[in-house]
């Protein structure tokens, strides 16, 4: 969901498919009769990702509306590499990924690494594709930050529209130790197992996950792959640019006209649009856009000689995450092969009764995950596993903001990690690790644990724990909240209950920054789900 709107060429991308040579840059068809007008359009969208796509396939579906789609990355077709969920930990860090560093955090890793995926699909096309259906208090938590519109029994409606093949991990992917991790939760912990987490809705639980894949192939059901495979060869009103950069929006006084882009060659135009343009790039790039194009903090935006446009004093702040720890332990010996992405279990916990949904979430790993452990002197050992404490509802906020007016140059990432007034981030974590250690005492999954490598059994105490969990924390990628969605009389909200950029015309935003608070869950299928909406409105004001 990421536009890349630094202009790097990327070695090696180009596939040479058929259908990459078509779509790798769209510029061939200039001379085609059939467009009259080249460079406009309907609506342009800006980042063909998670939301991007969706919108995409629903806006094209009428063959008399023009849509450009503006990708920064390649397309994933012909791409096991990418199509192939299974090898997603091969992704990270790589050519497909923008990797975006953190700022110096005083109570958290400084070393984070945030991707974000350069290539069709965005992060759909490089993630787990873990997908949970908000829970109905995630939603009603939106309407009451002012959201009005996006509650529980508005919003479910939607999920029943999505197009990815969303089915729970296949009985052949569930590896031995992962369906032990289960039955020893259940038992430590009195917990319902669930099959199926999207069947209704939970406070708490254990059991395998809900994953956009198909089992058969184990390739993924991303946006691209459900939403713009199938319709992208064949309609002529779909156009997408692929490896083109969005560095500047083009603004007429209050209203958007379109998008300045460049392409990997590096020839620069002007997409424009008729009725709308749509940012769909993701929590860092959408504001990162913006405030290139002159909206966003008037004064932060003068100190870097950006001229103001828009002054937007939300745009880039309310920076969302969901932090977690890891607790690694060595196994008796190597582990079988069979899984869908190495993940493929977890955990739900509600410790507060008062909470309105769980509280402390685990993914378990079936490899040992030392990336973070390692620079504490943890050595990593040959076969383990891994269980993640994961924060569903963090209560530290971050920023994001530019340090140049070179596009070109990253903006900085500062999360603030386990910065929150009660230290509630931090005990969480805490906690996380000593329940953790409660499931893997219990049978059956002690049998299959040698030992436990970090942060070790001879770290009890709550301060160790906290020192220990904060500096090995690290991120599940689940930026949000950058351009949040808010009430007219919210100083802070960057759009309107209808998506679109407040004191701005011609222009919404649809991705996971305008999310005003964090689900409990992994995010992905909100995002779907607000790309399916975005189409909706669109279509009602058409």
């Amino acid at each position: 969901m990421n536009t890349g709107n630094t202009p790097t060429p990327n070695p090696g991308s180009t596939t040479g498919n058929s259908s990459e040579q078509e779509h790798d840059s769209a510029y061939e068809h200039e001379q085609d009769p059939a467009y009259e007008h080249e460079h406009e359009y309907d609506y342009v969208i800006v980042g063909g990702g998670t939301a991007g796509s969706v919108i995409a396939h629903r806006l094209s579906a009428d063959p008399g509306t023009t849509v450009a789609v503006i990708e920064g990355g390649p397309s994933d077709v012909d791409r096991p590499d990418v199509l192939t969920l299974r090898r997603w930990m091969g992704l990270l860090g790589g050519d497909l990924d923008y990797d975006y560093p953190t700022t110096e955090q005083p109570r958290g890793n400084s070393h984070i690494r945030h991707s974000r995926a350069r290539v069709l699909g965005g992060c759909s096309s490089h993630n787990t594709l873990i997908s949970f259906k908000p829970l109905p208090s995630d939603w009603d938590e939106w309407e009451e930050s002012g959201a009005t519109g996006w509650n529980a029994a508005a919003m479910d409606p939607y999920y029943d529209r999505l197009l990815n093949n969303i089915v729970s991990v296949d009985e052949k992917d569930r590896n031995a130790i992962a369906r032990d991790f289960v039955d020893a939760a259940r038992k430590a912990l009195d917990v319902p197992r669930v099959e199926g987490f999207n069947a209704q809705p939970f406070h708490e639980g254990t059991g395998f996950f809900d994953l956009a894949y198909h089992p058969e192939n184990n390739k993924r059901s991303s946006a691209s792959v459900a939403y713009l495979h199938p319709v992208m060869d064949e309609r002529a009103n779909l156009r997408i640019f692929l490896e083109t950069w969005a560095y500047k929006l083009e603004l007429d006084g209050d209203r958007a006209r379109g998008v300045h882009v460049r392409d990997k060659d590096g020839a620069e135009r002007l997409l424009t649009a008729r009725r709308e343009v749509l940012v769909c790039a993701g929590a860092v790039d959408t504001p990162r856009l913006l405030m290139h194009s002159g909206i966003g903090p008037r004064q932060d935006l003068e100190a870097l000689g950006i001229p103001v446009v828009h002054d937007l004093p939300g745009v880039g702040e309310n920076l969302l995450d969901h932090p977690e720890s890891v607790i690694v332990w060595e196994t008796e010996g190597p582990l079988p092969e069979n899984s869908a992405m190495d993940s493929d279990a977890g955990l739900f916990v509600r410790r507060d009764p008062e909470s309105r949904g769980p509280d402390l979430m685990f993914h378990f790993y079936q490899i040992p995950f030392t990336d973070n452990p390692e620079r504490l002197g943890y050595q990593r050992p040959e076969h383990g596993v891994s269980m993640t404490p994961n924060i569903p509802k963090p209560r530290s906020r971050g920023r994001l903001y530019l340090t140049s007016a070179d596009p070109e140059v990253k903006p900085a990432l500062d999360f603030r990690y386990f910065t929150d007034e009660d230290d509630y981030d931090g005990r969480t974590l805490v906690d996380g690790i000593r329940i953790a250690r409660e499931v893997a005492k219990a049978e059956p999954l002690a049998k299959w644990l040698k030992r436990e490598v970090c942060p070790g059994p001879e770290v009890t105490g709550d301060e160790e724990l906290s020192e220990y969990a904060r500096k090995v924390a690290h991120t599940v990628y689940h930026p949000a909240g950058t351009c949040k969605m808010g009430a007219p009389d919210d100083d802070m909200a960057v759009v309107t209950p209808e998506l679109k950029i407040r004191g701005l015309k011609g222009i919404r935003i649809a991705d996971a920054s305008v999310f005003p608070t964090m689900p409990a869950v992994n995010p992905m299928i909100g995002v779907l789900m607000v790309g399916e909406k975005c189409a909706e409105l669109l279509g009602g004001d058409a």
